[in-house]
């Protein structure tokens, strides 16, 4: 395991960190809590210090779930981040019974690194006048918060720029992905943040498993360099290969990825990628600009959907149509997934009554809506 430093931090942070949103589930949604319990130990055995978690994940089970999965002192071997969500924040008061909350969750006396969840414009613009740096300020005081820092979900680098100086902030988080790379904060404002001399924590490096996919036209550029790896391990070295990133989060979701993770942090050094690798990664992005219809991440902030729709899961089956041009399974896929061949209440895109909630939550700024009837119309009704 490779490590790389962060300010105000009494350790180095592994350059993987584990993110705890896509755990292993079982048939009911459940956390499989056996296997992602050792999956964690597991990624944290092998040199992984970094876990990452937030209040809503896994529908508000992550973070019990993790409180847990770190005892018999694997909680003192890790940075522990979760985050405050800020769409629940009306009160300054409310951010002090969300961070009590959440440390009796996670049975810990102190999150070592806190961040302030899904900035935008208009979360900064309520929750400053609130007392955010106030309630930031006497949470580090006090021993319950170890440093600050937030993540980023806003169309515009100078928003980014804004929250930057907004706050002594010791770190943030983006998205940030070789398809990405002037999407949100991108690179503009990943470089502002190492001006800044902030550490930068990246989410969404695989762009929720979208650029670890088999496809043959992928895997036949990837196959001309002269060292061979798997999508993934692409994917992450292109992120790895930024000497301004400090931790690149997975959401890793079976035994295989952590393995397969693990063995690529081993070699992810910053300004290790030749130029001629570098160039099949234009390549790549060209392939995959042609492919991808929707681009979702599956994050799922979108959900749920007061139609009852599962946007996420019908994204996911009509990108993996276009990407395989193989629209029949795909519809299969769709069918079983979205409820149609049972009983209860299914959740295919033509339930959609256009009610637009879900649009007020994406942070890729999606028109949801719009690309529902996309689906509608690739699958039919």
């Amino acid at each position: 395991m490779l490590y790389r430093r962060m300010k105000n931090l009494d350790r180095d942070l592994s350059i993987l960190g584990f993110g705890c949103m896509r755990l292993p589930v079982l048939n009911d949604g459940s956390i499989d809590e056996p296997v992602a319990t050792a999956m964690i130990r597991g990624a944290i055995d092998q040199g992984v210090n970094y876990i990452d978690t937030a209040y809503p994940y896994h529908n508000e089970e992550s973070e019990p779930f993790l409180g847990q999965a770190l005892q018999d002192g694997y909680r003192e071997r890790v940075n522990l981040a979760t985050k405050l969500p800020s769409w629940l924040v009306h009160s300054r008061e409310d951010m002090d019974r969300y961070l009590d909350e959440q440390l009796e969750r996670l049975q810990t006396d102190h999150i070592d690194c806190y961040l302030v969840h899904s900035l935008n414009r208009a979360y900064w613009e309520e929750l400053v006048p609130l007392g955010l740096d106030e309630f930031l300020d006497d949470a580090i005081d006090d021993g319950r918060i170890g440093v600050a820092g937030f993540s980023f979900h806003d169309p515009s680098v100078d928003v980014f720029r804004e929250i930057v100086d907004g706050y002594d902030w010791t770190f943030t988080q983006i998205q940030y992905n070789f398809m990405d790379e002037h999407y949100q904060a991108g690179t503009a404002g990943l470089q502002y943040a190492a001006e800044k001399e902030l550490g930068v924590v990246v989410m969404e490096p695989i762009k929720g498993g979208m650029l670890a996919t088999g496809i043959p036209a992928i895997r036949k550029i990837w196959a001309r360099a002269p060292t061979q790896r798997t999508p993934a391990e692409w994917a992450l070295r292109w992120v790895w290969n930024h000497p301004e990133v400090t931790v690149v989060l997975s959401g890793m979701s079976t035994p295989v990825q952590v393995r397969e993770n693990l063995s690529a942090a081993d070699r992810g050094l910053p300004n290790s990628l030749s130029e001629g690798e570098l160039r099949l990664f234009d390549l790549v992005k060209y392939e995959y600009t042609k492919r991808v219809r929707v681009s979702c991440t599956g994050c799922k902030y979108c959900m749920p959907c007061p139609a009852g729709v599962n946007i996420p899961e019908c994204f996911a089956d009509y990108n993996a149509g276009t990407i395989y041009d193989d629209p029949g399974v795909a519809k299969i896929n769709y069918t079983i997934a979205t409820g149609a061949f049972f009983g209860g209440s299914p959740s295919c895109a033509s339930q959609c009554t256009e009610c637009g909630a879900c649009e007020e939550q994406c942070p890729q700024g999606i028109p949801i809506r719009e690309r529902l009837k996309d689906v509608v119309a690739y699958f039919g009704s």
